[in-house]
C-alpha cells in the first residue's frame, strides 16, 4: 500500500488515472474514503452552425415585439 498526501488545494494524486477519468467518491463513517473508477463519458461532437441556427429558429422562447416597440416601453419618457 503506497501512502500520499493532500496538497493545499485538496488533491490526491492516484497511480494509474488518466486524466478525464471519472470518479464516485464515497465518504463512509471510520473517515475513510472509497472511490470507485466510472466509465470515462463518450466525447460529444459539438452541433454545428446551421444546426444551432435551426434549433433557435425553432425555438418557441422567441420575443413578441419588435425591436423598436421593445425600445418604446423599455425607455424612460
Amino acid at each position: 500500500m503506497s501512502v500520499t498526501r493532500a496538497d493545499a488545494k485538496k488533491r490526491v494524486v492516484l497511480p494509474g488515472v488518466e486524466p478525464g477519468d471519472v470518479f464516485d467518491v464515497r465518504r463512509q463513517e471510520d473517515e475513510q474514503y472509497v472511490l470507485v473508477r466510472l466509465q470515462r463519458p463518450r466525447a460529444t461532437s459539438g452541433k454545428s452552425r446551421a444546426a444551432c441556427i435551426e434549433a433557435m429558429r425553432r425555438s418557441p422562447l422567441r420575443l413578441a415585439l419588435s425591436w423598436e416597440q421593445l425600445r418604446r416601453d423599455t425607455r424612460e419618457p
